[in-house]
């Protein structure tokens, strides 16, 4: 969440960041009853000194009462009274005070949560995610993606769908039997393939690059969910567990960030710790509610999926976050161009970038299948999406900056050496690999005239030294 000292200072900051973002939210109800739960806690306090002074003075008059005489005790008896009298009075005002911030905290944390962070000022302001902004392109040695596929390959492509169903890789009609709409069962060397690419990312990020491996868990309560900012905007996409076994609610993750980032909640970490960083590969789940009739077909846009995820949390220090940010995305970059799939680089504009992130960037590949493509009657892709003969970019990797807005709410903290304060920590998110999703660009991108795949060379070691399938 944000700093609310912070938006007391400066209101308008939040205001325009919300209006960016596309969001609506009301800070002046929130200012007002922050203001009202503060002047309650206010008085409160001065009432409980008040408590305190009265018994003080009465255990003062106690001491002279034993050696006043005549009037001066019938005086000391009398202001004894009074004083006796007054914490009765005090304590029903505390009592009402109390019961006030209590209907008062939770109004404020309602609203205190809906604010969004405001995007940084580089950020690009849009309207929607039509307005993000291509940074950069990426493409393996005799591909370009500007152009059609076959130009570069030389025969007109098929789909991951027609691909890997007529190789036995995936079967779309028994996991539609099983678990219903956008559900899937990979078989064979689909499946292979799918942990393939997983085991190869996992080991990337923890051989190569230093992250520790933890085993995150897709099951976590709300204040998990909470926390790491996915409650309360949001919820309609996860799934709810409605019937955990302890008296927590349960929901399923639709990340391995939640429960990465839910390991310190609470706690103040040793800032000789700092960094932290964690690599999982975990389940996720995810409704899609907002996706209604879109991508319903294949494996782009699925309910269940497996997911290598990097999370880094760091010092409060903006160049500390940012250099982290580009070299999580530079992990990724790595991985691609070991796989040799073509991408590129999208700055999110404020319109996309949710109410937690103050700066996104989507990593998309290319898939031939994606766009308003045009098919012959044997499946082969002959024109559409954005080269003209089919294609576009997709998201595969989101790479997040949050500086302290999840770690705020999580109460992560860590101890300033040099002013002995606790401060709030930074995080930042990254996908390594979502699989079956990264499946779509490998299979279309290695696909062979005849139909059958060649494996990724740097997938090959995982494959038992497969070089083909099909």
């Amino acid at each position: 969440m944000i700093d609310l000292r912070d938006l007391r200072t400066d209101p308008d900051k939040y205001r325009q960041g919300a209006a960016a973002k596309g969001m609506a939210v009301d800070i002046d109800a929130l200012l007002a009853v922050d203001r009202q739960l503060r002047e309650a806690m206010s008085q409160r306090e001065a009432l409980v000194a008040e408590q305190n002074q009265a018994g003080k003075q009465i255990g003062q008059l106690a001491g002279r009462l034993k050696k006043a005489e005549g009037e001066e005790k019938a005086e000391l008896q009398a202001e004894m009274q009074r004083l006796q009298q007054r914490p009765n009075e005090l304590k029903a005002e505390v009592q009402k005070l109390e019961a006030t911030i209590k209907e008062l905290e939770p109004q404020r944390r309602d609203l205190w949560v809906l604010v969004p962070q405001p995007a940084d000022p580089d950020v690009p302001v849009g309207k929607s995610a039509d307005d993000n902004v291509e940074l950069r392109t990426w493409n393996p040695p005799g591909f370009d993606a500007s152009k059609p596929f076959v130009e570069s390959r030389g025969f007109h492509p098929r789909s991951h769908i027609d691909l890997m169903t007529k190789l036995g890789m995936v079967d779309f009609e028994r996991g539609v039997k099983l678990s219903g709409s956008r559900s899937y069962v990979l078989t064979g060397d689909g499946m292979r393939l799918h942990q393939a690419i997983l085991r190869c990312a996992f080991d990337y990020m923890t051989n190569e690059n230093g992250f520790t491996p933890v085993s995150a868990p897709p099951l976590v309560r709300e204040y998990v969910l909470e926390g790491t900012g996915f409650f309360p905007h949001g919820r309609e996409d996860v799934y709810h567990v409605a019937n955990p076994t302890s008296d927590d609610e349960l929901y399923l993750t639709g990340t391995g960030e939640a429960g990465l980032m839910g390991l310190h909640a609470d706690e103040i970490v040793d800032v000789d710790q700092l960094p932290l960083r964690y690599t999982t590969v975990s389940t996720c789940f995810r409704r899609e509610s907002g996706s209604a009739g879109k991508d319903t077909a294949g494996l782009f846009r699925i309910h269940q999926f497996d997911k290598v995820e990097q999370v880094v949390i760091c010092k409060a220090d903006e160049a500390e976050s940012r250099a982290w940010h580009q070299k999580m995305m530079t992990f990724v970059e790595t991985l691609l161009q070991r796989l040799e799939l073509p991408y590129r680089l999208l700055q999110c504009c404020t319109a996309d970038l949710g109410p937690k992130n103050v700066d996104m960037i989507d990593i998309e590949c290319w898939m031939p299948s994606r766009g308003d493509v045009e098919t012959d009657d044997d499946g082969r892709i002959i024109a559409g999406g954005s080269s003209g003969g089919g294609g576009a970019y997709a998201e595969t990797h989101s790479a997040s900056r949050l500086y302290d807005y999840q770690c705020r709410r999580l109460n992560l903290r860590y101890k300033d050496p040099e002013t002995k304060k606790t401060v709030i920590c930074h995080s930042l998110n990254n996908t390594v690999a979502a699989s079956p999703r990264i499946l779509i660009p490998i299979v279309e991108m290695y696909q062979n005239e005849d139909g059958s795949i060649t494996v990724p060379a740097a997938l090959r070691g995982y494959m038992n030294g497969q070089e083909r399938i099909g």
